[in-house]
């Protein structure tokens, strides 16, 4: 990858990763962003994806996004305390390795095909996310209207294949 794309990407990827943590501070009001353990796993995450993307090996961001998408979710419940949501958060670890498919293929030059699997594994996951968010307790996440995430799931993968380009 020229190293004018490369530098673009990373510092956009660091721009969406402090834009992310400042709405994080916003959406759970009474919280700051003090040291905690977790951040030594998220902080290994973060180094693991540079070091793929600087030493050319696209493919360390798959396991770089789970390493720091379960740093994250480690966080929020330690500044929470909410320990439970294990019942129904574990579904957002496809949707790390999606996210890590995607960034691998904008790394390695195969975007549209990374784009497209990574982005079903994202919808899978966060689908699955709020379906067992909802079944499991989190009301607050769709409310009872979960199982329309299920049908709307299912209509993806049913159609999904009618809608690809033949090669």
């Amino acid at each position: 990858m020229h190293s004018r794309r490369r530098s673009n990407l990373l510092g956009g990827l660091l721009l969406i990763l402090l834009g992310t943590g400042v709405l994080a501070l916003q959406l759970l009001p009474g919280t700051s962003l003090s040291f905690s353990w977790p951040w030594i796993i998220i902080g290994f995450g973060v180094l693991m994806f540079l070091v793929g993307a600087l030493t050319a090996i696209p493919a360390l961001a798959i396991p770089a996004c789970i390493i720091g998408g379960i740093g994250g979710i480690l966080y929020y419940q330690t500044i929470t305390g909410d320990w439970d949501s294990w019942a129904y958060v574990w579904a957002l670890i496809p949707g790390f390795v999606g996210l890590g498919i995607v960034l691998s293929g904008l790394l390695g030059g195969d975007a549209p095909g990374a784009i497209r699997a990574g982005g079903l594994l994202v919808l899978i996951s966060l689908v699955l996310f709020a379906s067992a968010g909802a079944f499991f307790g989190a009301s607050g996440l769709i409310g009872s209207y979960w199982p329309v995430l299920l049908i709307l799931l299912g209509l993806v993968l049913l159609l999904g294949p009618l809608f690809q380009r033949r090669r």
